[in-house]
C-alpha cells in the first residue's frame, strides 16, 4: 500500500514545498516505505485530507488533533530553528499589521477589523481568541473578516487593506522571512501568543503500527543524515520531536475558556 505525504501547512513558497518533497523522498527511503506527495491545495479543506485512510505523514494542526473523536497516529513533531522555540516542538501566533500602517501595539488595533483563517485552527483562531480571553476584558473588534482560510490570504489582506491585524503562523513566518523577504517585508509584528504545541505529522490510524514505527524512526533521526542538512536548513528546523497526544490537550482547555470568556466565534 503506496501512502500519501504533505505538508501544505507550511509549503511557504515553492522552495519550502520542494525541501519538504525531498525531506518525504528521504523517509521513504530510509524507511522502506513507499510514499507519495500529495498536493492538497488550498482551497481544499484541510479535514478532508487529514480524514483519508492512507496518511503515511501529514502536518496536522494540533487543535483539530486533540478534538478529534479518532485520533490519527502521531509520528513526531517539527523543532523550529529559531532561538525564540527554545529547542522545542512550539510556535505561537503572531499578531501581523501592515509595515508602514500607523499601529504600534496589538491595543491600538482594537476597535478595527481583525482577520480569521478557519475555526478549526490553532493559530488562526483558537491561540487569537485564547489571547483575548487571558486579557483583563475582552477587546472589541468592528468586524472579524473570515474564513481567510490560509495565512497568506491573512497576509493579502493586511496588504490590501481588508483587515487592520491578523494572525500569522510564527514558524510560517519565520519561513516567509527567509524565502519570501519581499512579502515578510510589507507586514510587522505588534504581539505575539504564549507558545503553544505546534502542528505535528500524523498517520492513518488504519495504518499498520510497524509501519507506523517505521516511519517515526526515520522521522526522529533524519536530522542525523549529512544528506538532510541542507534541506532542514531550508525548512528552518533543527530536528523532529517525540510527542505524547496528551501534549495537545491544552489547546481544547484555551477553546473551553475563550467560550466562557464570550470571545468571537462565528455563527
Amino acid at each position: 500500500m503506496r501512502l500519501v505525504v504533505n505538508a501544505r501547512m507550511y509549503s511557504a513558497t515553492p522552495a519550502v514545498k520542494a525541501a519538504w518533497q525531498a525531506l518525504f523522498g528521504w523517509v521513504s527511503a530510509n524507511s522502506g516505505i513507499e510514499l507519495d506527495y500529495v498536493d492538497h491545495a488550498a482551497p481544499a479543506p484541510l479535514e478532508t485530507l487529514w480524514a483519508r485512510d492512507d496518511l503515511g505523514a501529514v502536518l496536522m494542526c494540533g487543535f483539530p488533533f486533540a478534538s478529534a473523536a479518532e485520533r490519527p497516529w502521531l509520528l513526531a513533531a517539527p523543532v523550529p530553528s529559531s532561538a525564540r522555540y527554545a529547542a522545542r516542538p512550539q510556535y505561537c501566533t503572531d499578531f501581523i499589521v501592515r509595515a508602514d500602517g500607523p499601529f504600534v501595539t496589538l491595543q491600538n488595533t482594537f476597535g478595527g477589523r481583525i482577520g480569521w483563517t478557519v475555526t478549526h485552527s490553532q493559530s488562526g483562531y483558537n491561540a487569537v481568541r485564547h489571547h483575548f480571553a487571558e486579557l483583563d476584558s475582552v477587546p472589541g473588534y468592528a468586524r472579524w473578516t473570515g474564513p481567510l482560510i490560509t495565512p497568506r490570504r491573512v497576509i493579502d489582506a493586511i496588504i490590501d487593506g481588508t483587515i487592520d491585524v491578523g494572525p500569522l503562523d510564527s514558524w510560517f513566518h519565520d519561513l516567509l522571512k527567509r524565502h519570501a523577504p519581499d512579502v515578510a517585508s510589507r507586514i510587522r509584528v505588534v504581539a505575539s501568543t504564549e507558545m503553544a504545541p505546534i502542528p505535528p505529522l500524523v498517520a492513518s490510524r488504519s495504518i499498520d503500527a510497524d509501519i507506523v514505527s517505521q516511519l517515526r524512526q526515520s522521522l526522529l533521526t533524519c536530522h542525523t543524515a549529512q544528506a538532510m542538512i541542507a534541506t532542514l536548513d531550508t525548512l528552518l528546523l533543527s530536528r523532529f520531536a517525540a510527542v505524547d497526544a496528551g501534549d495537545y490537550q491544552v489547546l481544547t482547555s484555551w477553546a473551553h475558556d475563550a467560550d466562557a470568556r464570550g470571545v468571537f466565534a462565528p455563527g
